[in-house]
């Protein structure tokens, strides 16, 4: 199904969209999105949204299954609360993308703002992961309790940083690969960082995989460059902090 949304309130779509899925239609195609919020909030089952233009803040919160594909930016809060399903952004993304992630996956073919993947979480085989093809901004991965972070670094330049400062602040949980080198000195003092194992290619690589098909780009490319992790080195980072 076809919508054409230019200039449509952003209720207004959203209830359209929401009678639609009830009534039985699986996809859809959104023309003309300049900012509407919360699409595709709380929506669940196998359903297919390709956007088409900007889409407004909190694209995808508390999503329980369906597929989203943004031809244009993404602005913040994307996958708020995810629960399960798919997010795939054709461009840059705002900040707070994935904030209490649970399930699901998000993909941004390019560059990331501040606190992405703050306060992500998994549970047995619900793991959330968010792949950022570019750079990322400070207190990537703040208070992570689980889940996977990767970011890429292709569109950076000579002498960038691949995140801003204070990455992995209060991580206790999941972990960062990271392409190429950081500082160790933008690292909180929570994280580690570490060579990658069997395990960790195992998981790693159908995510590059899905990177470069969904964005066209070269695996070979992406691989070129080696990965680093980082995991917390405490469960309870902030345990002396509180009293008993």
């Amino acid at each position: 199904m076809e919508i054409n949304a230019k200039g449509m309130y952003y209720r207004d779509l959203n209830n359209l969209l929401r009678e639609k899925v009830a009534e039985g239609v699986t996809e859809f195609t959104l023309q003309g999105i300049n900012g509407q919020r919360y699409l595709g909030t709380g929506l669940k089952g196998k359903v297919k949204i390709e956007v088409y233009g900007t889409p407004g803040n909190d694209l995808g919160a508390f999503m329980d299954g369906p597929e989203i594909i943004v031809y244009g930016n993404g602005q913040d809060g994307i996958a708020n609360t995810m629960n399960d399903g798919r997010i795939v952004v054709h461009g840059h993304a705002g900040d707070v993308l994935g904030y209490g992630m649970r399930g699901g996956e998000l993909y941004i073919r390019e560059s990331v703002g501040y606190r992405v993947g703050i306060h992500m979480k998994e549970y047995k085989k619900q793991v959330p992961v968010i792949v950022v093809g570019g750079t990322a901004g400070a207190f990537f991965g703040e208070y992570m309790a689980g889940g996977i972070l990767v970011v890429l670094g292709l569109n950076k330049k000579e002498g960038e940083p691949l995140t801003g400062d204070y990455l992995g602040t209060g991580m206790h949980g999941g972990v960062i690969y990271l392409r190429g080198e950081v500082e160790k000195d933008i690292l909180g003092k929570e994280v580690a960082e570490f060579e990658l194992n069997e395990e960790d290619y195992r998981r790693l690589n159908p995510l590059l995989e899905n990177y470069a098909n969904f964005f066209n780009v070269s695996l070979d490319e992406i691989k070129k460059v080696p990965f680093k992790k980082l995991v917390p080195v405490s469960h309870r980072p902030y345990g002396k902090l509180y009293t008993y």
